[in-house]
């Protein structure tokens, strides 16, 4: 199954049509995004570390809490996932840890940064970049790792906000010379820059359109037009969380109660439905009725 997801996934960014990814940060949005039709999924470090830590994406989620989400996505979803491997945690010896670590857990691409650690995401200020002879060893060991021919290996630089397009783009030329299957260069502050990247380089690309962040805003028809390989949303379920979360329990504190007609908040049964309980109840009739 893992094999043919990874597959899929390749066949889809292959296309350079565009391929829309929400970025999930744990087992429930995931299910969201299958159930609204996605037809893959980005499990994003900045979503986890702001969902399970509270805290900003600031290089302190750690490879054993990635991998442990990772699994209990991968048990309630048969999409293929691509995990965010942030600078894969350490040295080229950590990546190939972390990249077996994750193809285990079900994981079918993993997205490496060239961050100095601990890294940034990728819209902050202050941010830094390790050598590109290091990146590059990190990309070989990645593609080493990897047990299946079809699990990606997205590299990713940051070094357009620290030295420019130019060596941007030289960075994700050396990274697919090492073999890295599509690489992403973050955060373009202009359109004409993202068509730049993607005509210059030959491996698909990913493009990061975070919400408020540095990239302007661009529709889906244009990147495709473009012929991007992947339009990353990642962490637009995180922040319609958030907001939903803001306007429910504002108006619980307001008014000391919340019901289903607000249109606040989700109805029982549906929140029943999408964390699959109809599916339980069979087979727990199964299991304890007598035959």
């Amino acid at each position: 199954m893992s094999e043919n997801q990874g597959a899929r996934l390749r066949q889809l960014i292959e296309a350079r049509n565009g391929l829309l990814v929400p970025g999930v940060m744990n087992a429930l949005a995931a299910r969201i995004a299958e159930d609204i039709g996605f037809k893959a999924l980005y499990l994003t470090g900045a979503g986890v570390t702001n969902a399970q830590l509270g805290l900003p994406d600031v290089g302190l989620i750690t490879p054993s809490q990635m991998t442990e989400t990772l699994a209990n996505v991968r048990n309630i979803t048969n999409l293929p996932l691509i995990v965010d491997g942030d600078t894969g945690f350490g040295n080229p010896v950590n990546v190939w840890h972390t990249l077996r670590g994750f193809e285990r857990a079900g994981a079918n691409a993993i997205q490496l940064e060239d961050q100095v650690f601990p890294k940034k995401c990728g819209h902050f200020a202050g941010k830094n970049v390790i050598a590109a002879d290091e990146m590059v060893q990190k990309v070989k060991a990645a593609v080493d790792a990897r047990q299946s021919d079809d699990f990606l290996v997205i590299a990713r630089t940051d070094a357009y906000a620290v030295h420019g397009l130019q060596d941007a783009l030289e960075r994700a030329e050396r990274f697919i010379e090492a073999g890295a299957d599509v690489t992403f260069v973050e955060a373009p502050k202009k359109a004409q820059d993202i068509r730049t990247i993607v005509e210059r380089l030959p491996a698909p690309q990913v493009v990061n359109m975070v919400i408020g962040g540095q990239t302007p805003d661009t529709a889906l028809e244009t990147l495709q037009d473009i012929g991007v390989g992947m339009v990353l949303y990642a962490n637009a379920s995180l922040q319609g969380a958030i907001k939903g979360m803001q306007d429910a329990l504002t108006a619980l504190k307001q008014t000391g109660a919340v019901c289903e007609t607000d249109g606040l908040v989700a109805s029982f049964s549906e929140r029943q439905r999408l964390v699959g309980k109809p599916s339980l109840d069979a087979m727990e009739k199964r299991y304890t009725d007598p035959a």
